[in-house]
C-alpha cells in the first residue's frame, strides 16, 4: 500500500465507482503497478463528464500532475493519426479502397503496388520494420526512412495478415497525409483542432509540461520470435535512439511520439465516436462507417493476439480491452495509455499514467477503470 495523492478534477455522483477505483489505481493497482501520476477522462455525446487527475509529474514530486500536464503517450497517438487519415477520406483527398500508390507512385516498388490505403491502415502492407538493421538514428531522416520503406518488398503477402507496425506506419501513413493534404500531421493537427492541446512533434518550449516517464520493468510478452517480430521490435534500430530526449519530442512521428492531455484525447476521439466534435460535423456517417469497419481478423503477425483492425484502430470484438462493447474501438501505447471510441453509446475516453507496465495492450489498470465505468452506465 502507498499513501493516496490528492485526487482532483471532475467526477459527478452518477460515476463514483469510477474515482473509487482510479483512487485504488494508486494504493492497491493489479499486478502491483500502483500509480505514481495518471489521468482518466470520459465523454458521453462530445461533453467531458470525467476527469480525473493525480500524483505528480515529476520522480522528485515537485511538480503536481496538473490539467495541462503534458503524457507522452507512445502507439496510443495512433488514434489521432487514424483519425486526421479519415479527414482525408471525407474531404475526398483519400479512398480507402484505392492503391497507397496512386498517390504516392514511389511506395508501389517491389510488389506493394496493390496495397490499398484500407490495407496500409490496418497494418496489412507488409511493412513492420527494415528487412535489415540500421542504425537507430536513422530515424531522425525521414527521407531516408521512406526511401527504404518505399524500396522494401512486404515481409509477407499484403492483404492475407496483419502486422502491426510500430513505428514504421506513422511515417506512411504522415507522408500519404503530406502528398494529398499539403501539411505535415502536426501541423493538421493544431490546426484542424485549435482548441486542444495535442501535438505530434513538440515544440521546445513546451517540453517543460511534459511528464517524467517510468519504464517497465520487464519487457513485453511478444510470443514465439520470428523475423517479422525481430524487424518490429528487436533488431538494432527497431526504433529511433541515438538522439536525445529533445530532438525525440521535437520530430513529428504521428505512430509514436504524440504528447497530450488526458481530457483532449478523450474530446478528440468524440469525433470517432459520433462524427463531431463541439457541434463541428468532421466525419459523415459513410467516412465513419468505411474507417470503423474491421478490415482484416487473425492472428497478427507481430503481435501475440488474434484481433481485428478497422483503418487505423484496433477493434475491441474479442480482446474485450476497452469495455464490453465488441463496437468499440481505439488503440493503446508503450507502457499502458489507451483512448477509445464507443459508437453504440456516443462515448470516448482515454487513460494515461507515467509509470509503465510491460503489457502491449489491455494494461490492467485501464482495464479495471473501464470495468467501473460500464457498470456505471
Amino acid at each position: 500500500m502507498t499513501d493516496l495523492p490528492e485526487i482532483h478534477g471532475v467526477c459527478p455522483p452518477r460515476f463514483a465507482a469510477v474515482k473509487d477505483t482510479f483512487a485504488a489505481n494508486f494504493t492497491d493497482a493489479p499486478e502491483g503497478l500502483n500509480e505514481l501520476a495518471a489521468g482518466f477522462s470520459i465523454c458521453i455525446e462530445g461533453e467531458t463528464v470525467v476527469d480525473l487527475r493525480a500524483g505528480w509529474a515529476d520522480t522528485a514530486r515537485t511538480r503536481p500532475f496538473e490539467v495541462d500536464t503534458l503524457v507522452p503517450v507512445f502507439s496510443t497517438g495512433k488514434a489521432v493519426m487514424a483519425t486526421l487519415i479519415a479527414l482525408c477520406v471525407e474531404r475526398g483527398l483519400l479512398d480507402y479502397e484505392r492503391p497507397v500508390a496512386s498517390y504516392w507512385p514511389a511506395f508501389g516498388q517491389a510488389g506493394k503496388e496493390t496495397v490499398t490505403v484500407g490495407q496500409l491502415m490496418s497494418h496489412q502492407a507488409g511493412l513492420p520494420g527494415f528487412d535489415e538493421a540500421v542504425e537507430p538514428s536513422l530515424w531522425f531522416d525521414p527521407v531516408s526512412v521512406l526511401e527504404r520503406l518505399c524500396a522494401q518488398a512486404p515481409m509477407w503477402e499484403p492483404g492475407t495478415a496483419s502486422g502491426y507496425h510500430p513505428i514504421t506506419i506513422g511515417y506512411l501513413a504522415g507522408e500519404l497525409f503530406r502528398r494529398v493534404d499539403g501539411r505535415s500531421m502536426g501541423t493538421a493537427l493544431r490546426e484542424e483542432f485549435p482548441g486542444l492541446d495535442l501535438w505530434i512533434g513538440l515544440p521546445e518550449a513546451e517540453h517543460g509540461r511534459v511528464a517524467q516517464m517510468r519504464k517497465p520493468t520487464a519487457a513485453p510478452d511478444l510470443g514465439e520470435i520470428d523475423a517479422v517480430k525481430r524487424s518490429a521490435f528487436l533488431d538494432k534500430g527497431s526504433a529511433p535512439g541515438g538522439r536525445g530526449s529533445t530532438e525525440w519530442r521535437m520530430m513529428e512521428i504521428p505512430s509514436a511520439n504524440l504528447h497530450g492531455t488526458t481530457r483532449d484525447l478523450a474530446r478528440l476521439m468524440t469525433v470517432v465516436a459520433t462524427g463531431s466534435l463541439e457541434g463541428r460535423e468532421m466525419l459523415s456517417e459513410a467516412t465513419l462507417a468505411a474507417a470503423r469497419r474491421e478490415r482484416i481478423h487473425g492472428r497478427d503477425r507481430v503481435l501475440p493476439f488474434v484481433m481485428g483492425w478497422a483503418a487505423g484502430w484496433t477493434m475491441n470484438e474479442g480482446l474485450d480491452i476497452f469495455g464490453p462493447n465488441p463496437t468499440a474501438l481505439g488503440h493503446y501505447g508503450w507502457g499502458g495509455s489507451c483512448a477509445w471510441a464507443d459508437p453504440d453509446l456516443k462515448l470516448s475516453a482515454a487513460y494515461v499514467m507515467t509509470r509503465q507496465s510491460p503489457h502491449l495492450i489491455g494494461d490492467p489498470r485501464a482495464v479495471r477503470l473501464q470495468q467501473a465505468l460500464y457498470g456505471a452506465l
